[in-house]
């Protein structure tokens, strides 16, 4: 007798892969929740599900080293497995469509996840009763900004991200005719005139408003009600030399004003924009509370949304769970600030955010069509009809009786 082929797939097509994969997606969201005290909520995203690996480090030391797979790499085995097991273990038939349709629905679940991950962009919009915004901020990512103000009909933004200024080399853009030396950068600093620290250390800054403020860099904080103030210094370099040192930070209110080569300039550290093909103009802000308390019961926001190619120009109402979704983006009613005289609208871009409809979708169509099927089965049986075949044995050297009528 032949002996059965071995399955060279037996790993990725194996059940107790499955259930071990699912205990330590387990084990990472207990983790996760238990760090998302000392990290938030965006850092036990980046750290746990949306990476490969979840590191440690050495105490004392830089060295990281992994410690347990991220989300990234348990969700891509899962669907490996998902896969090969049900290619390996189902033949297709009209009867298994329901399973066919809701195994799919469950690969593009954990497929819709991923790309999520990877590309949706979280920004807030901050507007006041009769302003308009064509830019979305984000809420972690920072950049310097560099504006040239010479022009009095626009502005020359040049715009850096805070990583290069992190990293520390110079940066020479070819619409600026100094080059940026990065001098020092921290994450989150405190800021204090030299009069509020007697004695200190002097401002590294040589020229504009920080020359005579101190940034002390602090730890980063991950309390909802505290927030982080990225801080540098940036000196400016000329073919003439230095031009001086500049403190930015996003704590400031006003950027820094110079002049230079006869132009006008402004640099600041801010929140990194997304910038829209569109205007939205705050027309109107409500906000409604339950008789006798404090707490909302809705607040909503009339604006007029406006598309630099002249197509759309509407006047749109967004209010809680009945969002705008324009240009690749989805606007969310989130706040409001400033005695209702300041909306605050969280902004979403997420090319991937129709595949979890999708998928649940198909999940759905497939156990309902599947229950189908085996039901349509059930009343297609005669009543009372035997679940199988029988013949009546008769025993050696005698007739079988005929049924009585």
């Amino acid at each position: 007798m032949p002996m059965p082929r071995p399955n060279p797939f037996a790993l990725f097509t194996s059940l107790r892969l499955t259930v071990v994969l699912l205990l330590l997606s387990i084990m990472l969201v207990f983790a996760a929740t238990l760090d998302q005290v000392h990290l938030g909520v965006w850092g036990v995203q980046e750290k746990y599900f949306r990476s490969f690996f979840v590191f440690g480090h050495v105490p004392g030391t830089g060295f990281l080293f992994p410690v347990f797979p991220g989300g990234f790499l348990l969700g891509g085995v899962l669907i490996v497995n998902l896969v090969a097991a049900h290619l390996y273990r189902f033949r297709f038939a009209w009867n298994k469509l329901g399973i066919w349709l809701t195994h799919a629905g469950l690969i593009l679940l954990l497929v819709g996840e991923g790309l999520s991950g990877m590309l949706q962009q979280d920004h807030q919009m901050r507007i006041d009763v009769g302003q308009t915004r064509r830019y979305s901020e984000s809420f972690r990512e920072t950049e310097l900004a560099i504006v040239e103000t010479t022009h009095p009909g626009y502005d020359d933004v040049v715009a850096i991200p805070a990583a290069l200024l992190a990293a520390g080399a110079p940066i020479q853009h070819p619409m600026l005719p100094f080059l940026v030396k990065p001098v020092a950068f921290f994450p989150n600093a405190m800021l204090r005139t030299r009069s509020q620290a007697p004695g200190g250390p002097p401002s590294v800054a040589t020229a504009g408003e920080g020359a005579d403020i101190v940034a002390t860099p602090i730890p980063l904080t991950t309390k909802p009600d505290e927030a982080n103030w990225p801080t540098g210094y940036v000196e400016l370099a000329g073919p003439e030399g230095s031009q001086g040192t500049f403190l930015v930070s996003t704590m400031l209110q006003q950027p820094e004003a110079f002049a230079y080569q006869g132009r006008t300039w402004r640099l600041a550290l801010r929140a990194r924009r997304d910038y829209l093909p569109f205007t939205i103009t705050l027309l109107k802000f409500t906000h409604d509370i339950y008789p006798g308390t404090d707490i909302p019961r809705d607040f909503a926001s009339t604006i007029r949304l406006r598309s630099d190619d002249g197509r759309d120009d509407r006047e749109i109402r967004i209010f809680m769970n009945s969002p705008l979704r324009f240009g690749g983006r989805a606007f969310y009613q989130a706040g409001y600030a400033n005695n209702d005289r300041t909306t605050v609208l969280q902004v979403v871009r997420n090319p991937s955010w129709r595949i979890p409809y999708v998928s649940c979708a198909l999940i759905a169509l497939g156990l309902a069509g599947q229950f189908g099927i085996h039901l349509l089965a059930f009343f297609r049986r005669r009543p009372g009809a035997p679940p199988g075949n029988r013949a009546a044995a008769a025993a050696p050297g005698m007739a079988s009786s005929p049924p009585s009528p």
